[in-house]
Formats: structure tokens, C-alpha cells, sequence
């Protein structure tokens, strides 16, 4: 192992432990940090004249929130409407012009944006575009202030990837594998409706779906029994049937979810039908770590049970993936809740229910790491489509206040400019 590799992994170990995460440790080392400018305050004097010979109270300072510019909002199929407009929202409340991308899996919702939404916004300012990969290949190469893009973590590398050409800002709204932990003390019959509506919820393809639960081999056997009934009891005995049970949007990804089934055992559903592209409600159990379903984000309407032994163990369970979009856990004991949600890390975190976190408004919604970067819904896409500039008005009177900061220097001037320009704090020192 390098050097560097080396430090990052220990640094990384350090974070896991949870060191980093009380607020006494937190204060502790900026105290450190505070104690290190004021020792050493003649030292970085020095320093900083030798290497660069560097030796406002009555302004206004504040941040305005600008529109970036033109703004390209890629959307996803799944939920082709919602994930465009929701967006698109939040880029015309900051100023922006957009130019929208649907999805051209979702052909109809496609032709309908493109035909008809244009109708609806000022023209000059919005625009539709319908493009395959290779066109938005293509899309991709113009130059735009700001990409949002909604899909797959593969498809979000190649967006950044393009974006940075240009050095344009991204927000990433990705997926990822989201664990369900359910420990021993919680209402068994309202785990499975909550897991089962969340995971089965549009066949399955939804970025937020609990992925694979992780729990007890004993509340296995109680969770199996209330799957099935609930299951039953929202789309009836022969789920094909069910107005209420959708179908996987296309033959390519029918044939990726329905490889996925051979994992593990298959306990409840797992019939098909590649005419209809209807995959049953399934729970498989028996399921390993290096199974298929456990390499890759599953959008269909499987659900994998792995068993572990405590609380700890699902915790370094999911500590050694990469961090999902949400985390799920159903205890009724608080410390469970509060232990499992301060050793890990995520982009949301719902206790006891599913999906449910992504429909407050006051709530950002976004991923970390491979699930996403940056967060919308609310205010917080207002603030995602907004360059907050800074800005400061000086008057162009009242010169001799300046005086101070203009060479030549000389030690009787220092006090009055630290006056001016410290940062307040127990202890104060000057940064130049």
C-alpha cells in the first residue's frame, strides 16, 4: 500500500469509528485550531512575508442569489413527469433559462413534453429537447451554467465527466443500494406493509425503494409470513391482476431485473412474463454478500433478505458499501434508531416507514458519494439553481478610514487594523 493510501485509509478508519461525529470533539478541535494561530502568530507573520511580502464595519456586505444562466435538466424514466418538473421548477423561481431533456425510454411522456410544454412557457427562454445517447452525447458538449441530472451512477460519471470540460457546476441525483435494517423490537405487521409499499411501490423502480433488508435469522421467520399477507392484501392473490402493480418499463431492463431472481432462495413470488414485462412482488432469502442482486441497485420489484446478528453487524454491513441515497431502520427502541443514524451515512434517513422523507418540503433531498451530489425539493432547489454572490458596497467617501491598510506598514498601525478585521472568538488573531 502507497504512502497516501495508506493515510486514507487510516483517516477513514478513524471517521467509521465515529470519532469525528460528537460536538465536544468538534469544539475541542477548533479550540486546537484557535491555539495554533494565536502561538504562532509571529511564525505565520514571518512565513507569509518571506514567501509573498504580505505583512469594514461601515460597508454594506451580503450575498445575492443570482440565476446561474442556461441550465440543462436531464430526467430519468421512472418517474418521467415529477423528476423533470420538479426541477425545472426550482431553476425558473432562481432566473434561469432551461433546456429540458426528458427520458427517451418513457417515449410517450417524451413526445408529450416535447409537443405540448412549450406551449406553457415563454419559448425564448425554454426549450424541450428529445435526444437517444448519442445525441445527448452530443447535447452534452455545448457549454450550459448549471447540469441537473436524475438517473444511473454510470450514466452521472460520463454527465460530470463532460460537465467538467467546462468547469460547470452538477447536481447528481443518482441511486444506490438503500439498506432497511429491522431490529427484533418493532411491530412486525407494520414492517412489512411500510417495507413492501416502499419496495413494491411503481414494480419497484423507485431511487428510493428500500433495496435489501438486513435483520435477525429469528425476525426472518416473523417478517416472511406478514410479507406475504400484505402482499395479498395490496394487489390480491395473483398480483398480475392487480391494477394497482405495474410492469418494468422495458424489455432490456425486464431481462437485467429478471437475471437478478436467480440469487439466493425465493420465497415468496419470483413468476414472470417477458410479454407483459411483469415480474411478481418477490422476497428472496438465503441471499449472500456476493451474490448478483447484492452487486448492483436492483429498480425492480425484488426484495433480498440478508441475517445478521446485531445491530452492530448490519451497521459494518453497511458501512463497508458505498453510502446509499437513504438508510432505513424500524425499531421501536430510540437508541437503535439514534445509534444506527449517528455510525453511518447517507443522503436521507427515514425511521419506521419508507419513501416518506422525500415528500417534505423543508427536507433536501440528495445523495453522498456514488448516490448523488448536491440537494433540491423546497427552497433547498431554489438554492441549488442560485449562485449566491457576494457583494460589498463601499462608499467612495470616508478615505482616511482606509488609511491603515495601505503600505508603507509600520507596527503602531497593527492594532487598529486588527481592530478592524479580527475574528471574534475567546481568543482573537489575524489572518492576512
Amino acid at each position: 500500500m502507497s504512502p497516501h493510501a495508506e493515510l486514507v485509509s487510516r483517516l477513514r478508519a478513524a471517521w467509521l469509528s465515529g470519532k469525528t461525529r460528537p460536538t465536544e470533539y468538534r469544539l475541542a478541535q477548533l479550540e486546537a485550531l484557535g491555539r495554533f494561530l494565536d502561538e504562532k502568530k509571529q511564525d505565520i507573520l514571518e512565513a507569509t512575508a518571506a514567501d509573498m511580502r504580505k505583512a469594514t464595519q461601515l460597508d454594506s456586505a451580503f450575498i445575492r442569489k443570482d440565476p446561474y444562466g442556461v441550465v440543462l435538466i436531464i430526467g430519468p424514466w421512472n418517474y418521467p413527469i415529477n423528476l423533470l418538473l420538479v426541477p425545472l421548477i426550482g431553476a425558473i423561481a432562481a432566473g434561469n433559462c432551461v433546456v429540458m431533456k426528458p427520458s427517451e425510454i418513457t417515449r410517450n411522456v417524451e413526445r408529450l413534453v416535447a409537443e405540448t410544454l412549450p406551449r406553457y412557457l415563454d419559448e425564448d427562454c425554454f426549450a424541450v429537447v428529445t435526444a437517444g445517447v448519442e445525441e445527448t452525447t452530443r447535447l452534452l458538449e455545448n457549454k450550459f451554467d448549471y447540469i441537473f441530472f436524475t438517473g444511473s451512477s454510470s450514466v452521472g460519471r460520463i454527465v460530470m465527466t463532460a460537465a467538467a470540460k467546462h468547469l460547470t457546476p452538477v447536481t447528481l441525483e443518482l441511486g444506490g443500494k438503500n439498506p432497511c435494517y429491522v431490529s427484533d423490537s418493532c411491530d412486525v405487521q407494520n414492517v412489512a406493509r411500510r417495507v413492501a409499499w416502499g419496495r413494491f411501490f411503481n414494480a419497484g423502480q423507485t431511487c428510493v425503494a428500500p433495496d435489501y433488508v438486513l435483520c435477525s435469522a429469528e425476525m426472518q421467520e416473523k417478517l416472511l409470513p406478514a410479507l406475504r399477507e400484505v402482499i395479498t392484501e395490496f394487489y390480491g392473490p395473483n398480483p398480475r391482476e392487480s391494477p394497482d402493480f405495474g410492469r418494468i418499463v422495458g424489455d432490456r431492463q425486464f431481462q437485467r431485473v429478471q437475471a437478478l431472481l436467480h440469487s439466493g432462495h425465493t420465497a415468496i413470488g419470483g413468476q414472470t412474463d417477458a410479454e407483459e414485462r411483469y415480474i411478481a412482488p418477490t422476497v428472496l432469502v438465503e441471499v449472500q454478500q456476493d451474490d448478483p442482486v447484492m452487486q448492483e441497485e436492483i429498480f425492480g420489484p425484488i426484495l433480498p433478505i440478508l441475517t445478521v446478528a446485531s445491530v452492530d453487524d448490519a451497521i459494518a454491513f453497511i458501512n463497508a458499501r458505498e453510502r446509499p441515497l437513504v438508510l432505513y431502520v424500524f425499531s421501536s427502541r430510540k437508541e437503535v434508531v439514534k445509534r444506527v443514524l449517528e455510525r453511518t451515512s447517507s443522503g436521507g434517513f427515514c425511521a419506521n416507514d419508507t419513501i416518506m422523507h422525500m415528500t417534505i418540503p423543508s427536507l433536501p433531498f440528495g445523495g453522498i458519494g456514488q448516490s448523488g451530489l448536491g440537494r433540491y425539493h423546497g427552497r433547498s432547489s431554489f438554492e441549488t439553481f442560485s449562485h449566491q454572490r457576494s457583494a460589498l458596497l463601499r462608499g467612495a467617501g470616508r478615505e482616511s478610514l482606509n488609511t491603515p491598510r495601505y503600505p508603507p506598514y509600520a507596527p503602531h498601525r497593527l492594532p487598529l487594523l486588527r481592530a478592524a478585521t479580527e475574528t471574534k472568538r475567546r481568543a482573537t488573531c489575524l489572518l492576512l
